[in-house]
């Protein structure tokens, strides 16, 4: 290859050089952004658009079981025999991870199981939603937690918990300081006792899918009925924590399609007795 010998040359040359980088530079960031999702209802990657965005994430446009769901009386069928949640969790390591769109807690060690109908599954991971996903009769809560739990076969149960501003989170108190610093890289939390969030006893339960993109159908919820109560503080900091853009990180509820959803709703005490 021959060097060009005048300053013309050599210019058309360097002009040739940034030009093709630019083009590269852009279209590198437009093939990222095509792999991307966000939340922004209306754009090109919210949430009408995530079946779009890439070839797996399909079923998140066609899919005929997606979630979140509303909850409300005429589409519940209360039933005693679903039977209170068997879970038996303990305290493992753990370490905080900021994912972008947002916070999770991943156990690294054995933080215990639910068992649904004798299937056994295990504990991985914890993660929140502002505003929440689920909502009741259309109304959101502020918060939503999911407890995702997946068996030996690959297959996944999550919990869902409601927040409302309030009184603190026992959990979200001892991670708060943890949540404020974070950054892009993980944090070591040592133990952490997942039996510290507040379930309640009353839930609903239904089949469903993964919130967020690739949407993966066949997901067993248990979203509990008892709302739960976040500080402003905590609630703060996990929008606070996230990448610009993901401050509202909830996906908007889908159609049930005929699906069947179950209310556990055992009867207090004192109704018992009377």
């Amino acid at each position: 290859m021959t060097l060009p010998t005048s300053p013309y040359s050599f210019s058309l040359l360097l002009l040739v050089l940034i030009l093709s980088s630019a083009f590269f530079l852009t279209t590198a960031s437009e093939s990222k952004a095509e792999d991307e999702y966000s939340y922004t209802e209306g754009s090109s990657t919210g949430p009408e658009n995530w079946g779009n965005i890439n070839p797996k994430w399909k079923v998140c446009g066609d899919g005929k079981s997606q979630s979140p769901i509303d909850f409300s009386d005429e589409k519940v069928q209360e039933s005693l025999n679903l039977g209170e949640l068997q879970k038996e969790y303990k305290p493992a390591h753990a370490v905080l991870k900021n994912r972008g769109h947002d916070i999770m807690i991943q156990w690294e060690g054995d933080a215990g199981e639910l068992n649904i109908n004798g299937t056994s599954y295990k504990l991985s991971q914890i993660h929140w939603h502002t505003p929440s996903e689920h909502t009741l009769h259309g109304s959101k809560f502020d918060l939503e937690l999911h407890a995702v739990h997946q068996n030996s076969k690959g297959e996944i149960a999550v919990i869902g918990v409601w927040y409302q501003i309030g009184q603190a989170d026992p959990l979200l108190s001892k991670l708060l300081k943890y949540i404020k610093s974070i950054g892009d890289d993980d944090i070591d939390l040592g133990e952490v006792n997942p039996a510290d969030i507040n379930f309640g006893r009353k839930y609903y339960r239904y089949v469903g899918s993964l919130t967020t993109p690739p949407c993966t159908e066949g997901v067993i919820w248990t979203v509990m009925n008892k709302v739960s109560t976040v500080s402003k503080e905590q609630h703060s900091a996990l929008i606070a924590a996230v990448h610009h853009g993901f401050e509202k990180n909830a996906r908007p509820t889908q159609e049930l399609n005929g699906r069947q959803v179950w209310f556990y709703n055992p009867k207090e005490p004192q109704e018992e007795s009377t």
